[in-house]
């Protein structure tokens, strides 16, 4: 049975990964997720923020006299609200990959032009194999335009881009105005992959206390069906990668994502609550499911019910919503 795939120019024997996640903090456990069959090694984000604070940090030590501007820093996150610091995650970066012998992804993570990308140079000499570019963002300026959001991410890019040599993916929200396009802009701008998609981590309330609280809510197969639509009008009609993120905790989730288009599917919520055997669990209960079904490849079966294969090819648009609106019944 062949379950190799191809995700970001690399060479995979199949398409499970663990996603960005402070799992790959613990050295024990990112060996444990490689014998577990990890494909790839995705790490978590180094974000903006961290990078920005290092360098004024680094800048008012070297260049800047007394106290002036010593305030500027303070609007950053402070350096023990994260696990690693910029210097800490490259030396990271070297450790993970003199211990596993799979592909390591390191990640960025911001919404902004600027010096702080030049640090993706540093994550390619530490040894990364390639760069998953988080652009999580909450557009809260009413002056700022859905072009100007998707023009600024494009800018990041091309910056990008320029300044390594290693596949860079971008891992995208839902939430643009028109996706096929932006992702097509992407694609021309030679991305070599799309991560479908992010999961946002709104605030709650606590109305007693009138205070906002941080909860952390895992995903659940619920979320996959969003992630399939845009997998399949992705599907066939750009040139990069597409790896799917969030919803897939079984090997049939993973079965739709792969005939959808996915070339790549990320696991961490089904990770953080069975560990890492669930990695060789669903490894094993999709060639189970392929023999089953007699599928020979996981090449025969990706995208084959993308828009442009699917017989009911309406289904993926305004059609599925009508239909399913007056096709609700009480019993």
């Amino acid at each position: 049975m062949d379950l190799s795939t191809t995700y970001l120019g690399l060479r995979l024997p199949h398409p499970f990964m663990p996603g960005a996640s402070p799992m790959v903090d613990d050295l024990d456990l990112v060996r444990r997720l490689e014998d577990a069959g990890a494909a790839a090694i995705v790490m978590h984000s180094l974000f903006e923020e961290q990078i920005r604070r290092e360098q004024i940090a680094n800048y008012m030590a070297t260049e800047m006299h007394g106290e002036s501007f010593a305030e500027a820093i303070y609007y950053f996150p402070r350096p023990e609200g994260f696990a690693l610091g910029p210097e800490e995650y490259l030396e990271h970066v070297v450790r993970i990959k003199a211990a596993v012998a799979v592909p390591v992804i390191a990640s960025l993570n911001g919404t902004t032009l600027g010096g702080w990308l030049g640090y993706a140079g540093a994550i390619q000499q530490a040894g990364a194999d390639a760069i998953e570019l988080n652009v999580y963002q909450v557009p809260s300026d009413a002056d700022a335009s859905a072009a100007d959001i998707e023009d600024r991410t494009l800018a990041m890019v091309v910056e990008l881009k320029r300044s390594v040599g290693i596949p860079v993916a971008v891992k995208l929200s839902p939430f643009y105005t028109s996706l096929p396009h932006f992702a097509r802009r992407l694609d021309e701008a030679g991305v070599d992959g799309l991560v479908l998609f992010n999961r946002f981590y709104q605030p709650d309330i606590d109305p007693e206390n009138l205070e906002l609280e941080r909860r952390l809510y895992l995903s659940s197969p619920a979320e996959l069906p969003l992630r399939l639509q845009w997998l399949a009008l992705l599907s066939g009609r750009i040139r990069a990668s597409l790896a799917v993120s969030g919803g897939v905790h079984g090997a049939r989730d993973a079965v739709k994502a792969v005939m959808a288009g996915a070339d790549a599917v990320q696991i961490v919520s089904a990770l953080l609550k069975a560990g890492p055997d669930a990695l060789a669990r669903l490894r094993r209960e999709l060639a189970e499911w392929m023999i089953e079904h007699e599928y020979a490849s996981l090449a025969q079966m990706r995208g084959s019910m993308n828009r442009l294969s699917c017989p009911d090819a309406e289904a993926y648009e305004r059609a599925n919503y009508m239909l399913m609106l007056q096709g609700w019944n009480r019993d």
